[in-house]
């Protein structure tokens, strides 16, 4: 009967919660993320939409990562994607094109069925699947009448005007084989690009991407030795044509946005290039460069937003180096020299630092230790009163706000993973739960600041419980109680999801684990041996700890949202860019640190200098 009595209690605590719940508005903040999702993952940007051709490139492109890493079950994973994808196309606009797509898949599927015993013509047939795929794609969107774009802004059609004339000198130097003067106006046109790119881009992202990718074309033609004259020729008039198109709304916008791929898996080609070089394999060495310099365009805004210098040298040196690998005969010396550049400039950019299982753990230690006091002056409280009904009411609300804590944090995890499927939408959510754990974090740091006086805490919790008491409700004590649990669980949650993205899954379960062997310890103490913890040093440090946090995540998460597109980014040399607590050089990072830094200070120093005058008076 007892027991019955119990589990009565618990189940009428829970439904109580889950109404109250219902009915609060706090409850519906869509607050989600799935450490597990932050691994770089490229996909179709919504696998329910229509695939085009250039929504399933990066597809063919991250298989062609995996097999470089000998990854043979996530390589045929994404050539099954791409296939089912490839299959929906209306390929009657390029049927020569799609023919030879056709072969290429069907080699490099046979080709991965037969990957462990020869690795080197798996990754070859994606490669060549890649070509083709990406040919199509150019004759698809040039002829298909679905491939119809709205025309280009005033400031894009500027920038044709500024480019155009210039593409046009540079291939009548290209036929008449007058290499110094094609160099000259080519590199016209790289002078004038930055200051007309911004206006095509905000336009129509497929046509700045292709561009990007013909200008490295062209000057990899003309920095062979000896210079590619075809090649030079073929990518001049590509350049020509792709801006006469844009210039006639005849290219859909239909690429992935920057931040659908991730720089580390550009990296990873990079590096696949170095090892092809170092081999001296010439062909798998232009092909996986070839491949970088396609996939360029849509993780440099990353790149750009971190160091503008960076970006500048990477632009020019992707192009000098596949320069060296199809000159006859290749340049290896050069080619590895500008290689190991390459990646020593990305190495501080992709080793972001993360967060460590310490600060895990901070988060879990403040959360916990608030409800376990919280817990344990009402536990007091009902001891007191000498009512052994109210302290079961209080331990079965608590127990139920445990439970509903494990139910939102699953639901929150599922409904990320769900939203999370390109990585520009995984940085949005990034920055956006960022964002929304550092105003959280801003508030509780306020109030534990509060309560670090001991008489503000005593009085907080004797408004909270004694009205209860006197009113002999016991519902209310269970309420509180599960409410208190509830709120701390779905704040640890939040503050966990906002962590996510750099933190590695080993960190984060090591760093609840040590808080959990702590809270435990602790809670015994508190509750079972009256053991008492100091309010005033506990709820100071929390709060210092918490402001930490609000600092670097604010940072973080508006770095993520400039990734993903959503804030613009304009860099200073003179700012400090100090990734472990979050800072970037950005004026849009730097300005809302300084600013929350001002106000944590205030909040900080004004209440202490009161406590003294008081204490003084």
């Amino acid at each position: 009967m007892r027991n019955t009595a119990w589990f009565i209690r618990f189940i009428s605590c829970t439904c109580l919660l889950v109404l109250m719940i219902g009915l609060s508005p706090a409850a519906s903040r869509p607050f989600v993320y799935n450490w597990l999702t932050a691994a770089p993952v490229m996909h179709v940007a919504a696998a329910e939409e229509a695939p085009t051709p250039d929504t399933l490139l990066p597809v063919v492109g991250s298989a062609l990562v995996d097999a470089g890493q000998q990854k043979w079950t996530d390589a045929s994973q994404e050539l099954d994607t791409f296939a089912a994808g490839w299959k929906s196309l209306d390929t009657s606009a390029a049927p020569q094109q799609a023919a030879e797509v056709n072969t290429a898949l069907q080699a490099a599927q046979n080709a991965l069925q037969n990957a462990q015993s020869d690795p080197d013509a798996a990754v070859s047939a994606l490669g060549t699947l890649a070509r083709a795929v990406n040919s199509y794609a150019e004759a698809g969107t040039a002829g298909s009448k679905d491939a119809q774009g709205k025309g280009p802004s005033a400031k894009g059609t500027q920038a044709v005007q500024v480019i155009l004339p210039l593409a046009n000198q540079t291939i009548q130097h290209i036929k008449q084989q007058d290499w110094p003067a094609a160099q000259t106006s080519y590199k016209q046109i790289v002078d004038a690009w930055p200051d007309v790119e911004s206006a095509i881009r905000a336009d129509n992202f497929t046509v700045y991407s292709q561009l990007e990718t013909r200008m490295s074309m062209i000057r990899v033609s003309l920095q062979a030795d000896p210079p590619r004259e075809e090649q030079a020729q073929t990518e001049t008039q590509a350049l020509i044509d792709l801006l006469n198109h844009y210039l006639s709304g005849e290219v859909a916008d239909t690429a992935p946005a920057s931040g659908s791929m991730r720089l580390t898996d550009a990296v990873a080609l990079l590096q696949q290039v170095q090892t092809a070089a170092g081999q001296q394999d010439a062909t798998t060495a232009a092909d996986r460069m070839q491949q970088f310099i396609t996939m360029w365009p849509l993780v440099e805004g990353e790149v750009q937003i971190s160091s503008s210098s960076t970006y500048t040298s990477i632009e020019n040196e992707m192009s000098e180096v596949q320069g060296y690998l199809i000159s006859t005969p290749p340049a290896w010396d050069k080619a590895n020299t500008v290689l190991n550049t390459m990646l020593n400039e990305l190495a501080p950019i992709t080793s972001k630092s993360a967060y460590t299982a310490w600060d895990a753990a901070i988060i879990l230690l403040r959360e916990g230790l608030e409800a376990i006091l919280v817990l344990a002056a009402l536990l007091a409280y009902a001891k007191r009163s000498g009512s052994r009904q109210a302290g079961q009411w209080i331990w079965s609300g608590a127990l139920s706000g445990l439970l509903l804590s494990g139910v939102m944090a699953a639901i929150f995890v599922y409904a990320f993973a769900q939203m999370a499927t390109s990585g520009s939408t995984r940085e949005m959510i990034e920055g956006i739960t960022g964002l929304v754990a550092v105003v959280l974090m801003l508030g509780v740091g306020s109030w534990l600041h509060q309560k670090a006086n001991l008489q503000n805490w005593n009085s907080y919790i004797a408004s909270q419980v004694s009205g209860a008491l006197q009113r002999g409700s016991l519902w209310s004590l269970a309420a509180v109680s599960g409410l208190a649990i509830l709120r701390e669980g779905a704040e640890t949650a939040i503050f966990y999801i906002g962590m996510a993205p750099s933190i590695a899954l080993s960190q984060l379960l090591l760093g609840i684990g040590m808080a959990m062997v702590i809270l435990i310890i602790v809670a015994v103490l508190i509750i079972r041996f009256s053991v008492k913890l100091p309010v005033r040093p506990f709820f100071l440090t929390a709060t210092v700890l918490i402001y930490y946090l609000v600092f670097r995540f604010l940072g973080e998460s508006i770095h993520s949202l400039q990734v993903a597109g959503q804030f613009p980014a304009h860099h200073a040399a003179g700012l400090p860019s100090i990734s472990w607590i979050g800072m970037y050089p950005t004026w849009e990072t730097f300005i809302p640190q300084m600013i929350v830094l001002i106000f944590m200070l205030w909040k900080l120093i004004l209440p202490e200098y009161r406590n003294r005058r008081q204490a003084t008076t």
